[in-house]
């Protein structure tokens, strides 16, 4: 059996970013990790019971976030972690199933009731608009290490690199509650909300009821605002494609401001 010393690259990990005075600071462990420094160390403490004795924690998890945020192959762990292809692959097996089962409940969940309530009340006070759940929109995320044989699904006449097409759902504090990437093919922002799940619960009747007033009139449902590819649905709140009134104007300046939510969201996601 290949002695990789891994206490070495546990280590060398060590000096380099975690140490009192280490090599690389805060700035160069987001560049390369794609998260600052105290979620890194957040996320490997919360998930420490989970590590096989071996490599340690911060070895498991830094190699794991490496291979997601810079798509670098496993066997290129070897050289600075010590770590096997194989350990490799199994350290982000671990990580990305900790992180769905360990903070599943608090950050890839739907709203309740009560938060919705509190969507409803922060949207209402920020931008005046009652009854209002988020906004929804779609991004296409460039995908940079899409392997040969798969470029042609994923890339288009309008976008000639692959990608993939995000949807989400953000409310005005950055809250992504929903998200869903769209499957291989030509996709805008209507196909992948056919392909979405976001309306499962609301078509199978198992959607809670979340009343608001506005003007005296009471709605079952909120609300999202789109911009004017969506279609017709009850449940959105597109702006006016023409005004004439000055009212309706208002209204469209008011939206397409409200809307900066989703695109701000966005940016905090592909910021690197």
């Amino acid at each position: 059996m290949l002695n990789r010393n891994r206490e070495e690259g546990h280590e060398h990990l060590y000096r380099d970013y975690f140490a009192d005075n280490c090599v690389y600071g805060a700035k160069d462990f987001k560049r390369r990790f794609h998260l600052s420094r105290d979620v890194f160390l957040r996320i490997a403490n919360t998930l420490e019971s989970r590590c096989r004795r071996g490599f340690t924690t911060l070895q498991k998890c830094a190699a794991a976030i490496r291979l997601m945020a810079m798509g670098e192959s496993p066997d290129t762990m070897d050289d600075y972690m010590r770590m096997s292809e194989r350990t490799a692959k199994e350290s982000l097996y671990t990580l990305s199933r900790g992180v769905v089962e360990t903070f599943g409940d608090v950050y890839l969940r739907k709203p309740s009731l009560h938060d919705l309530q509190e969507l409803y009340a922060a949207h209402e006070e920020r931008h005046w608009f009652p009854g209002m759940i988020g906004s929804i929109d779609c991004t296409h995320w460039k995908w940079k290490n899409c392997p040969v044989a798969w470029k042609g699904q994923y890339a288009s006449g309008h976008h000639g690199s692959p990608s993939l097409v995000l949807e989400v759902v953000a409310s005005q504090d950055l809250w992504i509650w929903h998200a869903f990437f769209g499957v291989t093919g030509s996709n805008n922002d209507v196909n992948v909300l056919d392909q979405s799940s976001i309306f499962d619960d609301l078509l199978n009747g198992k959607a809670s009821d979340a009343p608001f007033t506005v003007n005296g009139n009471e709605y079952k449902y909120g609300y999202y605002l789109t911009d004017g590819i969506y279609p017709q649905y009850s449940t959105f709140v597109k702006a006016f494609r023409h005004p004439v009134e000055e009212r309706d104007k208002f209204f469209k300046r008011r939206q397409e401001g409200v809307r900066k939510d989703v695109e701000r969201a966005f940016g905090v996601l592909k910021a690197k």
